[in-house]
């Protein structure tokens, strides 16, 4: 965290010279007022500067791109990431050269850094936020398998007339399941197990 120490014949004084000097602007820092400094006789005489501590507050999506962008390079990866915010929902894009093994199998790794994105960007208290890590759109093509997926085995269950079960997956990914399959006539889905083999049961 950035942080000054400036002083000021006012706090306002003060607080500006500081700004300037951190180039940036007051809805981004927290001000400490360590002396309101005092005007003196004829404001001269016995005059005391105010001094005002100012520090940068840490923004929570740029240090989440930066954490990401260290545990991928720990991996042998090199990313660009770009993020896209929507009232409190994060998605971050991660593109670049052997970005498969930041997928996984079934997208497993991409989940599990997902996860440590969703702790990092929530380390602060102020706002909540939730997070989608994505990487070259493998999120679309994976909702597209899913949901393919979710109507070949409602078809094999409506066909055997018994119930069948999915693999476990994530809770974001058994919900494209069940609404895939929300509107589907003869079938209803729910989830059975615990974390993490919780899955999805397709029942007729």
């Amino acid at each position: 965290m950035r942080e000054i120490t400036a002083s000021g014949s006012t706090v306002e004084e003060a607080v500006q010279s500081a700004l300037q000097q951190l180039d940036t602007t007051e809805d981004r820092v927290e001000i400490e007022i360590i002396d309101e400094g005092r005007k003196g006789i004829l404001g001269l005489i016995g005059a005391k500067p105010a001094i005002v501590k100012v520090k940068v507050k840490l923004d929570p999506i740029k240090e989440t791109e930066n954490f990401l962008k260290e545990v991928t390079r720990n991996m042998n990866v090199n990313v660009e990431i770009t993020s896209t915010v929507e009232e409190n929902h994060v998605t971050f894009q991660m593109d670049g050269e052997n970005i498969a093994i930041l997928i996984g199998k079934r997208g497993q790794t991409l989940n599990a850094l997902q996860y440590l994105a969703h702790l990092a960007i929530n380390k602060q208290k102020e706002t909540y936020y939730t997070v989608t890590l994505d990487a070259e759109g493998y999120r679309e093509r994976r909702r597209e398998t899913l949901e393919s997926l979710a109507h070949k085995m409602a078809d094999k269950a409506k066909r055997l007339n018994k119930k069948v079960a999915l693999e476990p997956m994530p809770a974001f990914e058994r919900k494209i399941i069940h609404s895939a399959l929300q509107e589907s006539d003869g079938i209803t889905t729910y989830s059975d197990g615990q974390e993490p083999h919780r899955h999805i049961v397709i029942k007729p």
